[in-house]
């Protein structure tokens, strides 16, 4: 008996291992593939004799210089956002959570729209003002949130409730100063709100590098409590989770990665919703798992968004939030509709 237990898991996990491997195959196919093309098309042998060295000037610019920081940007953002939604979908055992529904992005938006407007910001780093402010303005929000449901006792419904609140208010101080605004200003702001990777440079993919590397390894290694959480409060404390500090954790990191994505991308809605619910039909809800796929789910999201966004209309660009909002909006509506008992069978 304890054989055929053992053969069955061995199949259950090779499953989801292949899994992983064909989504991060996919990943490295299509990074290759975005590096290739654009307004000037180098071709797939330029791109990667570029990348190795060779090739001639103008296409070492076009490649490591202009793509190759916006491809590893998109794949760094696509992972933390997807594996923020994941987490928060786990801890707060609701299909709809996610960064941008509890407030997080409202208040990075906020925080860019106030150094734009008025100049004010937590610190005066040059290029890094907006992002400083959006960074500062997401974290405090988390607390928020987390502070209003403390009054509540820190429950997944306290919580999604303080998160409403807070986008809401975040987003009609938004409003407000985009009405005091000039019409430069109204512009950046608008521009930021839309999502859009042409900023990036490797400085800042090197900062979104170490926030991500930071805060996803510390998920992945509380994916137990996440899975007893999915259970339920009662069942996870039977099982000797302290829920509330793991609500607490698992909020708070997935916070951290967010806010250190979008505070350089502007915000890009729906990547954080639909990429861990699209893994989660493949793989199903073990968090050891179902967190690193839905990482490589959402890079193959934001990377195929982005490309499609600066390649169809070439030589302009669409704002990528635009794409990914396309494609999740029709998901969410498909997830409002659809039983939450059913969800989480």
């Amino acid at each position: 008996m304890a054989g055929v237990v053992g053969e069955v898991y061995s199949k259950f996990l090779l499953r989801k291992v292949a899994l992983i491997s064909v989504l991060l195959l996919a990943l490295i196919v299509l990074a290759s593939v975005a590096v290739s093309v654009g307004a000037a098309s180098v071709g797939m042998k330029g791109a990667i004799s570029a990348l190795f060295g060779g090739g001639d000037r103008f296409t070492k610019v076009i490649v490591l210089r202009m793509r190759l920081p916006r491809v590893l940007m998109a794949i760094l953002a696509g992972a933390g956002l997807a594996a923020s939604g994941t987490v928060m979908q786990g801890v707060l055992r609701n299909p709809l959570a996610s960064p941008f529904t509890l407030g997080v992005a409202s208040a990075a938006g906020f925080g860019a729209a106030l150094a734009m407007v008025l100049g004010a910001s937590f610190a005066s780093w040059g290029k890094y003002v907006v992002a400083t402010n959006a960074f500062m303005f997401a974290t405090l929000a988390s607390f928020l949130v987390y502070g209003l449901a403390k009054l509540r006792g820190a429950t997944s419904e306290g919580m999604i409730l303080a998160g409403i609140a807070i986008m809401y208010m975040f987003s009609a101080l938004t409003s407000v100063l985009e009405y005091m605004g000039k019409k430069e200003d109204v512009h950046a702001i608008v521009f930021w709100l839309m999502g859009n990777l042409s900023g990036a440079d490797f400085g800042k993919v090197l900062v979104v590098l170490i926030v991500i590397s930071i805060s996803l390894p510390l998920l992945i290694m509380r994916s137990w409590d996440l899975n007893a959480l999915t259970l339920g409060d009662e069942a996870a404390e039977s099982l000797g989770v302290n829920v509330e500090r793991a609500r607490m954790v698992g909020m708070v990191l997935s916070s951290l990665a967010t806010s250190g994505v979008i505070c350089f991308t502007g915000t890009i809605g729906f990547v954080g919703l639909v990429s861990p619910h699209i893994t989660r039909m493949a793989i199903g809800g073990d968090n050891r798992f179902l967190i690193p796929a839905s990482c490589l789910s959402g890079a193959l999201l934001l990377l195929g968004a982005d490309t499609i966004a600066r390649t169809v209309l070439a030589p302009t660009e669409v704002p990528v939030g635009i794409m990914t909002s396309l494609v999740g909006i029709p998901f969410f509506l498909y997830l409002l509709f659809r039983k939450r008992r059913e969800y989480w069978r």
